[in-house]
């Protein structure tokens, strides 16, 4: 049975900027088009409206541009107004011509230009740089972010992935020629992945106070506990075009950390969390994000992720303590 969530949704603000975004959002990253069709999209993409999920991510390279498609008919279907939802892409994959790739000017345009036509949008709210390109200038590309603020083609803009001492170039940039600087940074941070988030970043989100949405908060459904007696048919790590998912998960250099996810799974029996919600809250109790990215391909699994919030007065500092003797083990 679903419930709402809209009471107990809480809303943070992106960085230091004034736009309020849902602590939990929705990603569309290899579930539309690949796991889920435009009917199941949209009935997904409702769940999360309906519990109070107000921010959804996209990307140029996903499903090769037909992810972006699927969301904005979606929109229409839905009969979203423009100002209450923000939305997102990314540009670096659009294509295999050298012109359609990375973040030169032009590409940069053209990309947000593309987007915005595959979604019937007028504007998005967050375009990402959705990887370094060291073939690029820096400037060059905070140059064309910023001419897409001035045109109104976009809200804010961001990286991905991105190296700190990158990041902060492009401030320093912005600093010195009068241009838009990044607001948010879309890295990966779970439990086995924290070194950017908790060491690398430190700086930027005392300086900058730099806002992030966070991707893979369950390390592809690892720390879901699934994948305990091999790879489940229907999961992403099934998919033949996303081996590497699976290749990562049966990697023998991780057996390591299947027995930390048993542990884990002990623990959050013991304090009566479903694993995967211990994992989302553990993200969320990090001050420095702005947004936890929830991928799940069923209704089901999405309900229970967004159940999350619910659990929260549950992950106190013994916990978190419990939490860090199994991982630093």
């Amino acid at each position: 049975m679903e419930f709402t969530q809209r009471e107990i949704m809480n809303y943070r603000n992106l960085g230091k900027t004034g736009l309020k975004i849902s602590e939990l959002s929705y990603g569309s990253w290899i579930t539309f088009s690949n796991q889920l069709d435009e009917k199941e999209a949209t009935e997904i993409m409702k769940v999360a409206l309906d519990n109070g999920v107000n921010f959804f991510d996209n990307a140029e390279a996903y499903a090769s541009g037909h992810s972006e498609i699927i969301m904005g008919n979606a929109i229409r279907t839905l009969g979203l107004r423009r100002d209450s939802y923000i939305i997102s892409s990314k540009v670096f994959w659009g294509g295999e011509k050298p012109t359609q790739r990375g973040l030169s000017h032009k590409h940069v345009i053209d990309g947000c230009t593309n987007a915005l036509e595959r979604m019937g949008l007028n504007y998005l709210d967050l375009y990402f740089c959705h990887r370094p390109d060291p073939e690029t200038p820096i400037e060059e590309t905070v140059r064309a972010m910023h001419t897409l603020i001035l045109q109104g083609k976009i809200c804010y803009w961001g990286t991905s992935e991105w190296p700190a001492q990158q990041i902060q170039k492009a401030y320093q940039i912005a600093r010195d020629l009068n241009l838009t600087p990044p607001a948010m940074e879309q890295p990966e941070y779970n439990m086995f992945n924290r070194e950017r988030m908790e060491k690398e970043y430190t700086e930027l989100f005392e300086k900058e106070k730099l806002g992030t949405t966070i991707w893979s908060p369950l390390c592809s459904g690892l720390l879901t506990g699934k994948y305990k007696e091999g790879i489940p048919s229907g999961s992403r790590a099934s998919l033949s075009n996303y081996q590497f998912i699976k290749t990562n998960i049966e990697a023998s250099s991780n057996k390591h950390r299947h027995e930390k996810v048993e542990k884990l799974s002990v623990l959050a029996s013991n304090i009566g969390i479903p694993l995967s919600n211990l994992a989302i809250c553990w993200c969320l109790k990090n001050k420095a994000v702005s947004t936890v990215i929830l991928g799940a391909s069923k209704k089901s699994q999405l309900i229970e992720n967004l159940a999350s919030t619910k659990y929260l007065s549950l992950v106190d500092s013994s916990v978190t303590e419990q939490i860090e003797k199994i991982l630093l083990v």
